[in-house]
């Protein structure tokens, strides 16, 4: 389980990205890039990072699912992720 301040400093991330969304996008369409450089460093989407819903931990991430390897692996051996069924052959 990832540290509570982790995924929480995450999820601040994504409220300033949102939050400054349109801003930063009017910026980029009129080129100009000291506005841009004006903004909080956290306005910029590539600084939120992926992580799994289930137990927070950012490596091993599976996008289809949003969940790591170990949350999905144990999720799918119980049957709790429809449409996925154990591979044999």
């Amino acid at each position: 389980m990832a540290k509570k301040s982790w995924i929480a400093r995450n999820e601040r991330k994504k409220r300033t990205v949102a939050k400054y969304a349109d801003l930063r996008h009017k910026l980029k369409d009129e080129k100009d890039y000291i506005g841009l450089t004006m903004l909080p460093r956290d306005a910029s989407p590539t600084r939120v990072v992926n992580r799994c819903a289930f137990s927070g931990r950012r490596r091993a991430f599976l996008r289809r699912f949003r969940l790591s390897r170990i949350s999905f692996r144990e999720l799918a051996s119980h049957g709790m992720i429809p449409g996925v069924t154990k591979s044999s052959w």
